[in-house]
């Protein structure tokens, strides 16, 4: 195998050593990079916020270097570069290039890189691991809601922060403000005041509504789809539901054997 076709499917691969743990590996440096911005929200010490800065640099380095190599890898350069994992790649790692010259607002792009996550809930796996279809399902509606939540917590967090510091203190500030206003309770005690917050706020109502029904109707549709199958384990992946009348696994293509 050529070093690019290798390269390439270790990138992708999420059922072999190397490839599951390469990506559980660009999984954990995701959630880590999260969590410093998080905390950076937060009063702390100039050594440890240096400190936090040169781990979050290092794992940036890391992810340009990933996205690099899929750019290296991929068939259609064209292609790849406007495909929505690249762009999601690219906002990413952005910050690291614009950076460079200064341009406060771009910190902005940094919440979005929860949304990398997505690549290991598609298809029939969940980080990983063979999953029936409904706990696919299932899995992305609990990574939706927890992506809007993150992402215009932060994106509220960084425009409300600076005029409304009473409000908008720290990134927890801005989780149960986006919260409550998700779950239509709306206290009311934290609101925000100026037009960029506010315009993210009906941004965050309205993709709560776009996406979070949608996927409801999927997983309702399985669960139907479901009633209709019977427990027939795959000796090959261990899928355990099957239709009545199938011979094959429709996961991986093994012959069943019906007790």
């Amino acid at each position: 195998m050529l070093l690019k076709q290798r390269v390439a499917f270790y990138l992708e691969d999420i059922e072999t050593p190397i490839g599951r743990a390469f990506n559980l590996i660009i999984t954990g440096l995701v959630l880590l990079s999260s969590a410093i911005f998080v905390t950076e929200t937060y009063s702390i010490s100039a050594s440890v916020r240096i400190n936090l800065n040169s781990i979050d640099t290092a794992i940036l380095i890391i992810f340009s270097i990933e996205y690099l190599l899929r750019f290296w890898c991929a068939e259609s350069k064209i292609k790849y570069l406007f495909s929505f994992y690249s762009i999601v790649d690219l906002m990413a790692i952005l910050p690291v290039f614009l950076g460079l010259v200064d341009i406060t607002f771009i910190r902005i792009l940094r919440w979005f890189r929860i949304l990398r996550l997505i690549r290991f809930i598609e298809g029939k796996n969940v980080f990983g691991r063979v999953s029936t279809e409904d706990t696919v399902i299932f899995a992305r509606i609990l990574f939706t809601l927890f992506a809007i939540i993150f992402i215009y917590s932060g994106l509220i967090y960084q425009v409300e922060h600076s005029v409304n510091s009473k409000g908008f203190g720290t990134f927890f500030n801005a989780v149960y403000f986006s919260v409550v206003t998700m779950t239509t309770v709306g206290f009311g005690d934290v609101t925000p005041v100026s037009e960029a917050g506010r315009l993210m706020t009906v941004l965050m109502i309205l993709t709560g509504i776009a996406l979070i029904p949608w996927q409801l109707g999927d997983l309702i549709k399985q669960f139907v789809k479901t009633t209709n199958q019977i427990e027939m384990l795959c000796p090959r992946c261990s899928l355990s539901l099957h239709a009545a009348d199938a011979q094959f696994c429709k996961l991986c293509g093994t012959k069943l054997e019906k007790v």
